[in-house]
């Protein structure tokens, strides 16, 4: 009888511990948190594309990760080449009519290249500020691409027009809707470009702004297709700006740098470095590399901890 009391309280602890702990009783860790907006950046598109892009993932399955650690997540799409304040007052449209939609008092916003600026204006100029806790930025160009400057100054004024109309009518066929505006894009991301922006566009004293960001240790081909390419460049570029040769590719990690820096993702000895790409797992070219979802994780739980 000793012996089957002594059973029975095992099995009793055993199966509070299991009830306490296992399957669905346990909270997940984005539980609780305010939906997450994710803001896609140039050539970006989101779930609601109506273009043959939207047959892959901009955030390489990203937000569907989020949401399967319990956060609300919405990726809205904005005209893939234009303004910072165009594609900002789109922002804003999408999220008050979701907000609405949707009964949400605050948001989060997760905005990956500029993606981080459009979203920027939209709390700065467009009253998102009451409605926005954090803005949380990845590899966005706060002060300019050096990329953005060599093909502003490199292109002659007299083939901007054409070749930005050439532009235009590729993105639309691939991307769909939208009035697409490479030369207004371009602007917007250049060193002056964005040195008027952040001009008019200051923070919002409500709203809680972080930074994260990489750079390439090694423009190596393998790893970097296309931001390896680019690297060379980008660093001579921002060594002539003044912001320093460490880059991504296309964002110097000095112009990156916005509110409450958090530094960038965990690797191996073998990864050189986390590209602009990579970082946001563009088409998942990040997941070879690095913790994509560790990193996402990590910037959706500071984001919980500061609402």
């Amino acid at each position: 009888m000793r012996k089957l009391g002594l059973s029975l309280l095992i099995l009793f602890i055993c199966s509070g511990s299991l009830f306490a702990s296992g399957g669905g009783s346990s909270s997940k860790p984005l539980a609780g948190a305010y939906p997450i907006i994710l803001s896609h950046g140039l050539f970006g598109w989101g779930t609601d594309s109506s273009g043959v892009i939207s047959i892959i993932s901009y955030w390489g399955g990203m937000d569907s990760y989020l949401t399967s650690q319990g956060a609300t997540v919405y990726a809205p799409t904005k005209t893939a080449a234009q303004s910072n304040e165009v594609r900002g007052a789109q922002l804003a449209s999408k999220i008050n009519v979701y907000m609405a939609a949707n009964g949400f008092t605050k948001v989060h916003i997760l905005g990956h290249s500029q993606g981080g600026l459009d979203s920027r204006y939209a709390i700065s100029n467009l009253g998102l500020s009451s409605k926005v806790s954090t803005l949380t930025t990845l590899n966005t160009p706060h002060r300019g691409s050096p990329i953005a400057d060599i093909i502003s100054n490199v292109l002659p004024d007299w083939i901007k027009p054409f070749v930005s109309a050439v532009l235009g009518v590729v993105v639309q066929l691939v991307y769909g809707g939208g009035q697409q505006d490479a030369l207004a894009a371009l602007g917007s991301l250049t060193t002056s470009g964005t040195a008027l922006f952040n001009s008019y566009t200051p923070n919002a004293s409500s709203v809680k702004y972080y930074s994260y960001g990489s750079y390439i240790t090694i423009p190596d081909l393998i790893q970097h297709p296309l931001m390896g390419i680019l690297q060379p460049a980008c660093a001579a570029g921002g060594l002539f700006n003044g912001q320093g040769a460490t880059c991504d590719g296309l964002v110097p990690y000095s112009s990156l740098k916005w509110g409450t820096f958090n530094g960038g993702p965990d690797y191996g000895i073998l990864t050189t470095g986390v590209d602009h790409l990579e970082a946001s797992n563009t088409l998942n070219s990040g997941k070879t590399w690095y913790d994509v979802e560790g990193y996402f994780l990590k910037m959706a739980s500071n984001a919980k901890a500061n609402q």
